[in-house]
């Protein structure tokens, strides 16, 4: 008999048939003397839509929310039907007697397969393969310690929870939104608070008053040190008393008050988790959350690079502390070299803050593997996020970085003066990043943080001193910044919102659904985020539901919590959201409404962004006009007022229009209405394509229908 293996994606079964000896190869699958592999093109199986328990839902409607079928039912996806069909047949195969689970080792990995093997009627057999990387000898070593499939029953109910109640709730309160506001308005339990943070921070900016205030720096001779209140404030916000305290200290004497030492001991920072590694990937190189979750799923399942990317753990298993010297071989190669090369010499120290089997869930922190790298194969965003990696795990077995820090008070009359300075001693950890000893967090109170790090003379207690200067320098209160990636990453993981693979893709969907923008590296509401924060219900608009959600999904992976309570819990918060919006006076506005009327109902047309930039959208719903809204001119001229016609998009194909006169033209094969610029991009785009033709207006022709496409 056979052993069927369910991966989750073509590449990583290509890499399991290689390794595990299935060489013929198939359209849907690789089989061999002792396996037949297969994928499953991430989920081939989902919750049945409302349509599929009465038809009457493929309308939506307020009176029929909300949809709580009493068993939900599982359907196979259109888009992957084909795949789904391929792995049913091997299911049913006489030679097939066990499956082996190798789908991704998390929640929503054994969630997809599941589901696939209750499609299709799965009564045999079931193992589980559970690695954390990619490299030939993990999918060796985790076929010959298959785990029963039994072990993860858990695992999968808290997954098929967590998808019933985003099915109940997000479907439910959306077509509550969008039915009763005549708007598409998207809400779910984990996409609304987490706009609702950032709504929260807008807020706060707004009602922000910025005041001016000056602070004043005495130069001390050897050293300069900052006038500070009795409560530790520098700032002064009436610029007489600035004068008054000038005045009163200016080349006077004082004397060294409180000269404190102490030494510092900073240990290494721990290994990288998903969302971690995102904040700093985001702080350091500007990535988006999904970037670097992208970028790092390459480094892992194409390089075999990386340990397993999806994970909320940042220490190591006590089984693996064998492997730690291979894996620092394996990296200690270029820039590397000379600071892996010293470790591997001796014993190394491993600690409680690198292994340490408590804290570690499903999987271990992300580190290296032992596969040998080659840099320059690696393109320019895998070589700044395996840097980071590789960096992050040989600090680990370096010693904690010392050093003295100094803090000086100098006595002015009434008047304090403070200074800090810093002496390093061993560089230790530190020596991993070149010594740097930089702030990440840049919000730093205000200008005496300049100081904190100053190179301070050996000065005794009780010691005289003349301010010899003063400066006066001027600034403005600032208030609280918008959130970057790195921070809202840092306040969902907080909350509980989401989980490591999960968060950068709410954050997308966010922006996908035009409710926050990015501006730069910061997070802005959009007029629609903030009308939606308020049409939702209260209960949604904060992290603490959620919170409570997600903690009960843990229990219930942990064998802690029952699902059946879970469920009816989210029932009666799905009513009780559906009833909030039915019973709301509030109206919506659209926010993006343009000065565009729809050439054919004359409506006024919404701006939209795309992948491909903005684009203009009739709101009626059964006109479906849409064009660019990059204004594009023609070298057609208006008969009446001579002025360059634009090209507009029409539901008969491309046409020329004049609008400050409204005269529009048909466009005309034979006459060239599109400047030469816009030619050529049409030219190089389709004029290779065979049975297109080679004239402007079958390249503009092609141009469209690539478009409708």
């Amino acid at each position: 008999m056979k052993t069927l293996v369910l991966a989750e994606k073509p590449s990583v079964a290509r890499e399991i048939a290689r390794v595990m000896g299935a060489r013929d190869k198939h359209k849907s699958y690789m089989e061999g003397p002792k396996y037949i592999v297969t994928w499953a093109l991430g989920h081939l199986v989902g919750l049945a839509e409302p349509e599929d328990y009465d038809k009457k839902y493929a309308t939506w409607n307020l009176e029929d929310l909300p949809i709580l079928p009493d068993r939900t039912k599982l359907k196979v996806l259109k888009e992957t039907n084909h795949q789904y069909k391929a792995v049913q047949q091997l299911m049913k195969r006489q030679d097939v007697g066990e499956l082996v689970i190798a789908t991704d080792a998390a929640r929503e990995g054994e969630l997809l397969a599941r589901w696939i093997m209750q499609m299709a009627g799965w009564k045999k057999p079931f193992k589980r393969l559970w690695i954390s990387s990619q490299t030939d000898k993990a999918i060796k070593d985790g076929f010959a310690s298959l785990k029963p499939g039994s072990q993860f029953d858990r695992l999968y109910e808290s997954a098929r929870c967590r998808a019933e109640a985003d099915w109940m709730i997000g479907l439910n309160v959306t077509r509550a939104l969008t039915v009763r506001f005549n708007a598409q308005l998207s809400a779910g339990r984990v996409q609304t608070p987490t706009l609702g943070m950032i709504m929260d921070r807008e807020n706060e900016i707004n009602g922000f008053r910025s005041q001016e205030y000056e602070t004043l720096t005495a130069d001390m001779g050897g050293f300069q040190a900052v006038w500070r209140a009795a409560g530790g404030d520098s700032r002064i916000f009436n610029p007489q008393e600035t004068q008054e305290l000038k005045k009163r200290v200016d080349g006077r004497k004082g004397t060294i008050a409180q000269v404190k030492k102490s030494e510092k001991v900073e240990p290494h920072p721990l290994a990288y988790d998903l969302t971690e590694l995102q904040r700093d990937a985001n702080r350091k190189y500007g990535f988006s959350a999904k970037q670097t979750s992208n970028v790092l799923q390459r480094l892992y399942e194409q390089h075999k690079l990386v340990t397993y990317p999806r994970t909320d753990s940042r220490y190591l298993t006590s089984d693996m502390t064998a492997t730690l010297k291979e894996r620092l071989d394996s990296v200690a190669i270029g820039p590397y070299a000379s600071l892996a090369r010293p470790l591997l010499r001796k014993n190394l120290n491993i600690t409680k803050r690198i292994v340490d089997d408590s804290k570690v869930t499903d999987h271990h922190a992300i580190i290296p593997t032992e596969q040998t790298v080659l840099l320059n194969q690696l393109n320019p965003e895998e070589r700044k996020l395996y840097d980071l990696i590789v960096r992050r795990f040989i600090s680990l077995f370096y010693p904690a970085a010392k050093y003295d820090s100094v803090a000086i008070t100098v006595q002015v009359g009434n008047d304090s003066f403070h200074v800090k300075g810093t002496t390093v001693k061993e560089s230790g950890w530190r020596e991993v990043y070149g010594g740097d000893y930089s702030d990440d967090d840049d919000d730093r109170a205000d200008d005496a943080a300049d100081h904190e790090r100053a190179l301070l003379p050996d000065v005794q207690q009780g010691q005289s001193v003349t301010v010899q200067r003063c400066h006066i320098k001027s600034g403005r209160t600032m208030p609280p910044k918008r959130y970057t990636e790195a921070a809202l990453l840092s306040q969902m993981e907080k909350y509980g919102l989401g989980t490591p693979a999960t968060r950068a893709d709410i954050i997308e969907k966010l922006v996908s659904s035009d409710t926050i923008d990015r501006q730069g590296n910061s997070m802005h509401p959009t007029g629609k985020g903030k009308q939606l924060i308020e049409l939702a219900a209260p209960q949604l608009r904060t992290p603490d539901l959620t919170a409570r959600w997600e903690a009960e999904l843990e229990r219930i992976a942990r064998g802690q919590g029952k699902p059946g309570p879970f469920l009816d819990s989210i029932r009666s918060m799905a009513k009780e959201l559906v009833s909030t919006v039915k019973g709301s006076k509030a109206e919506y506005k659209p926010h993006n409404v343009s000065n565009s009327h729809c050439p054919d109902c004359n409506a006024r047309l919404l701006e939209k962004k795309g992948k491909r930039g903005k684009f203009l959208v009739c709101p009626t719903e059964d006109c479906g006009y849409r064009r660019s809204a990059e204004k594009r001119l023609s070298n057609r001229r208006c008969a009446q007022c001579h002025k360059k016609m634009e090209i507009k998009e029409g539901k008969a194909g491309l046409y020329v229009q004049c609008l400050p006169c409204g005269i529009t033209e048909t466009l005309d094969k034979d006459k060239q209405h599109v400047n030469k610029r816009d030619q050529q991009k049409l030219v190089k785009q389709y004029a290779k394509q065979e049975s297109i033709g080679s004239n402007l207006g079958d390249l503009l022709k092609a141009a469209m229908e690539k478009k409708g496409e």
